[in-house]
C-alpha cells in the first residue's frame, strides 16, 4: 500500500513534538533532520540487504563474495559496525539502535553510528549530520530521545520500494517549511518560501546539462527547485550539476541530506563564509563560474570589506551591509556566454548613497537585466518588502533588454495568510510573463482593470544616469510612485534627522558632563 504525503508528515512532526519539552522549536531542525536522514539511509540500506540475500541465497557466497556482489550491485553506500571486535558491537543502523533504547548512553551510541556512518562514506556523507551537539545528554536527555526515536520509527519505511522520493522529499520540505512558520527567525535564516523560489527559478530558466550555483544555500531549496521545475517543464533535471555554498555548517548538512532526500546527487555543498573564503574557483584562484547563479543572502550583514579583490566590480561595498557584494560576487560568478543572476535583496539596495559607484558600473555594463518589487511580509525573518534583481552576462541580453532595465512592480501581487502574505501560482506566472514582455523604451504596460495588477517599464540606461543611477521604482513607474513616496528620499530624510539629533545629543551630554552631572543616559 502506497504512503501518502499527509501520513509520513504527520508521523514526522508527531516525532518533532516530542523535543518541545527539551528545546525551543527553532533548535527542532538539529535533532528532527540527522535522525529522519539516518533513517532513510537505514531503511534503504536494509531493503537493498534482504533483495541482495533473496536473489543470491541458493549461489552459496563466501562472505568475501557477497560483501563484493553486495556493495558492487544493490548497495550505493555503507552502514558499518560501531565498536568492531567488542562485546559492544552492533551496525550503525536505526533498528540496531533503536533496539537500545532502554540502556544508558544513547546518545552516545547515535552519535557513534552517525560519525561511523560519514567515514566509512567520505564521498557522499562526509560531514553530513553537523556537529551532533544534540547528541550530549547535557542538551538531550536519553529519555527524550528515545521518545523521537520511537515516535519517529512510526513513520512508515523510507526506502523506494516503500515511497516515491517526491514523498520523501515532499515530506523534509514540510518540515523545513513547518518549523520555519513556527520559529521565527532562526529557522527563516535557511528557509525561503517556496513562491519566491520558484519565481526566481522560473526567470532564470534553467536547462538541462546546466550548472546551477546558489552562493548562500541555506537549506539547498533553490537547487533543488531548479531542478524539480526543470522537470515540470519537460526537462531532465537529474542533469544539472548543483553548487552551494553555506557559512553555517548544520545548515550546510540539511542541504545535502535535503538534495539526497530529493535524489539528486550531481552536487556539491561546501562550507565557508562566501565572501571571505569562496570555495568554488579556478586553478588560478578565480572564482568558477556557472550558467544558473540564484541567492537570497542575509540582507545588510555586516563585513569585513575587500582590500584588494577582482570581484569588487564599480566599487567596494561598505562595511555595514555586504549586499552589493554578494551581488558583485554572482556577476564574477557568471559564465560569460550565457551566465544569468538572480537575487533577493532589500529596497535599500537601490538607493543607498554609498553603493551609487557600483550601481553605476553595472548599469553602464548593461549587466542588470531587470528590477522586480516584491510584496511586504512574504518573508518568516522579516516583513520589509524586497526587490528580485536579475543579471546577464555581458553583451547576453536579447536585443529588445539592452541598453535599459527593466523595472516590474508586482508589490500588490499577493494574498494575505495567517503570519505572512503569499505569491500565488498565477502572481508567480504574472511576473514571469511581465518579464518576458517585449516593450519599447519608456513604454509602461498596466492593466488598471486587475485588483492585484503589477505595472512594468522598460527604462534607457540614459534616464537611469540623469537619475544618477538610483533604482527606486518610483522613479520609473507611475503607479508604485503614486501609491506611495519616494523610500529614497524618505530614508535620506531620516538618517539626516538622525545624525542631527546624535550631534545635539553628544554636545548636551558634554555639557553635562561639564557640569558634573554623570551617567545621562536619555
Amino acid at each position: 500500500m502506497a504512503v501518502t504525503q499527509q501520513e509520513i508528515e504527520n508521523r514526522l512532526w508527531d516525532a518533532a513534538d516530542e523535543l518541545r519539552v527539551a528545546m525551543p522549536e527553532a533548535q527542532y531542525s538539529s535533532v528532527i533532520f540527522p535522525l529522519m536522514f539516518w533513517k532513510y539511509l537505514s531503511d534503504t540500506w536494509e531493503h537493498n540487504h534482504q533483495t541482495f540475500l533473496k536473489e543470491n541465497e541458493a549461489l552459496g557466497l563466501s562472505a568475501e563474495e557477497a560483501h563484493e556482489v553486495e556493495y558492487s550491485t544493490y548497495q550505493t553506500f555503507k552502514i558499518p559496525f560501531i565498536h568492531p571486535g567488542t562485546v559492544a558491537e552492533r551496525r550503525a543502523s536505526w533498528s540496531s539502535i533503536l533496539a537500545t533504547v532502554t540502556q544508558p548512553g544513547l546518545g552516545q551510541r547515535v552519535r557513534a553510528s552517525l560519525q561511523a556512518i560519514e567515514t566509512a562514506n567520505p564521498d557522499k556523507f562526509s560531514r553530513l549530520f553537523g556537529s551532533m551537539a544534540w547528541a550530549s545528554e547535557e542538551v538531550l536527555s536519553g529519555e527524550v530521545l528515545a521518545a523521537v526515536m520511537q515516535a519517529m520509527d512510526r513513520t512508515p519505511k523510507m526506502h523506494e520500494g516503500n515511497m516515491s522520493h517526491d514523498v520523501l522529499g515532499g515530506a523534509y520540505e514540510y518540515l523545513l517549511k513547518r518549523f520555519s512558520d513556527g520559529s521565527g527567525t532562526r529557522a527563516g535564516q535557511f528557509f525561503t518560501p517556496r513562491e519566491v523560489v520558484e519565481l526566481l527559478v522560473e526567470i532564470l530558466e534553467p536547462k538541462s546539462f546546466e550548472s546551477v550555483y546558489d552562493p548562500t544555500c541555506g537549506s539547498g531549496g533553490m537547487l533543488i527547485a531548479s531542478a524539480s521545475l526543470l522537470k515540470a517543464h519537460g526537462g531532465r533535471g537529474y542533469t544539472l550539476k548543483l553548487y552551494g555554498q553555506e557559512a553555517v555548517p548544520d545548515t550546510a548538512g540539511v542541504a545535502r541530506m535535503n538534495l539526497f532526500m530529493h535524489n539528486l546527487t550531481q552536487f556539491k555543498v561546501e562550507v565557508g563564509d562566501t565572501l571571505k573564503d569562496p570555495r568554488f574557483t579556478k586553478s588560478d584562484g578565480s572564482v568558477k563560474q556557472f550558467d544558473v547563479i540564484l541567492a537570497n543572502p542575509p540582507y545588510s550583514l555586516k563585513w569585513k570589506p575587500w582590500s584588494n579583490d577582482p570581484r569588487a566590480l564599480g566599487g567596494i561595498a561598505p562595511q555595514s551591509s555586504a549586499d552589493w557584494a554578494f551581488v558583485q560576487h554572482m556577476i564574477a560568478s557568471m559564465d560569460p556566454k550565457k551566465g544569468r543572476a538572480g537575487v533577493v535583496l532589500p529596497h535599500g539596495v537601490l538607493f543607498r548613497g554609498q553603493e551609487a559607484s557600483i550601481r553605476r558600473r553595472v548599469v553602464n555594463d548593461d549587466l542588470l537585466e531587470a528590477v522586480i518589487s516584491l510584496p511586504p511580509n512574504l518573508f518568516y525573518n522579516t516583513s520589509i518588502p524586497t526587490v528580485i534583481l536579475v543579471f546577464r552576462a555581458p553583451g547576453t541580453k536579447v536585443p529588445d533588454r539592452q541598453d535599459g532595465v527593466l523595472f516590474v512592480d508586482a508589490s500588490k501581487n499577493f494574498i494575505k495568510a495567517k503570519n505572512r502574505n503569499i505569491i500565488t501560482d498565477a502572481n508567480v506566472s504574472d511576473i514571469v510573463a511581465a518579464c518576458h514582455l517585449k516593450m519599447d523604451a519608456g513604454d509602461e504596460s498596466a492593466d488598471p482593470t486587475e485588483a492585484n495588477s503589477l505595472s512594468s517599464r522598460f527604462v534607457p540606461t540614459t534616464e537611469i544616469a540623469a537619475n544618477e543611477y538610483d533604482l527606486n521604482i518610483g522613479r520609473y513607474i507611475k503607479q508604485a510612485a503614486a501609491e506611495q513616496e519616494d523610500l529614497g528620499t524618505l530614508i535620506d530624510a531620516y538618517n539626516i534627522a538622525r545624525a542631527e539629533r546624535q550631534k545635539t545629543e553628544q554636545r548636551m551630554n558634554a555639557l553635562l558632563a561639564a557640569a558634573g552631572i554623570e551617567g545621562f543616559d536619555e
